[in-house]
């Protein structure tokens, strides 16, 4: 017999708004007490504890083989390890440099710095791009970019 495709019956879905409310609530609860930092964008570390957050939330919400307080120690388990490496990160600059990248120039004074670009994997035009949100368009009207550690590309003004 094949699994339904539009409605499973009113259990799954009374079960969905329960666990979904429960879990809800205990992830906003551990987030309060984690700090902001938790949700950061900073490095590529936060971002990877904010996808795993939420493909966790999901699972526990969607997958009924996962209990709902196993899911909530699961979340629990993310939002921990992400504090002990923030935690870490702060007080010793050595365990810092294995878990954090360093920004890296990719423009300068109008030139595109190949080398940087091809180990970031980074284009023209995704630079050009950058240039473009930011309100200018020629790679000469702006003093550099630099590829951030989240990802993201500064656009640095001239002087």
């Amino acid at each position: 017999m094949s699994e339904p495709m539009i409605f499973d019956g009113w259990a799954g879905i009374l079960r969905v708004i329960v666990v979904g409310l429960v879990s809800y609530v205990a992830l906003i609860a551990m987030l309060r007490v984690s700090g902001k930092r938790t949700l950061s964008k900073m490095n590529a570390f936060d971002f990877i504890v904010t996808v795993a957050l939420g493909s966790t939330l999901a699972t526990v919400l969607l997958n009924r083989s996962v209990p709902l307080l196993e899911g909530v120690a699961a979340l629990a388990l993310l939002i921990c390890l992400q504090y002990a490496i923030t935690f870490a990160s702060v007080r010793w600059p050595g365990f810092q440099d294995l878990v954090k990248s360093e920004p890296t120039l990719v423009l300068h004074g109008g030139s595109f710095l190949e080398d940087a670009m091809r180990r970031q994997r980074v284009t023209r035009e995704e630079i050009l791009a950058a240039l473009r949100a930011s309100g200018r368009e020629d790679p000469d009207a702006v003093g550099s970019v630099v590829l951030e550690t989240d990802g993201s590309l500064s656009v640095i003004p001239c002087g």
